[in-house]
């Protein structure tokens, strides 16, 4: 469970645009945002897979959101922005085995955060 971030993948190349600063424990929505800027080329143009540094952003952000109320709050803001950047869902759909990144359920933009 710990691993896990509630379907909070799906849009984690939004993490690395939005500018919202949510207040989440030990990780702010902002500073999740920086340290997934490498995913967003991945998940926004043809790019065939993410990179090294991206899955390695990932696993760091996934580290830190390590409450249910953190990945919550991490879902919430990934998913309002996600259709702002552009993020394709397919490709974000495909993202946590493309990282290894274990998630509870697909990474969908109608997941429930919940």
């Amino acid at each position: 469970m710990e691993k896990k971030l509630n379907g909070v993948f799906w849009c984690v190349g939004v993490l690395g645009l939005v500018t919202v600063v949510l207040t989440v424990h030990a990780i702010t929505c902002e500073e999740a945002v920086q340290t997934l800027m490498p995913c967003k080329a991945y998940l926004t143009t043809p790019a065939p897979s993410p990179t090294l540094a991206c899955c390695q952003a990932v696993a760091s952000v996934n580290a830190s959101a390590s409450t249910t109320q953190s990945r919550r709050d991490l879902c919430e803001c990934f998913k309002k922005k996600a259709p702002v950047y552009g993020v394709d869902p397919q490709k974000a759909k495909q993202f946590p085995g493309l990282c290894a990144v274990q998630v509870p359920f697909p990474c969908d933009p109608s997941v429930d955060c919940q």
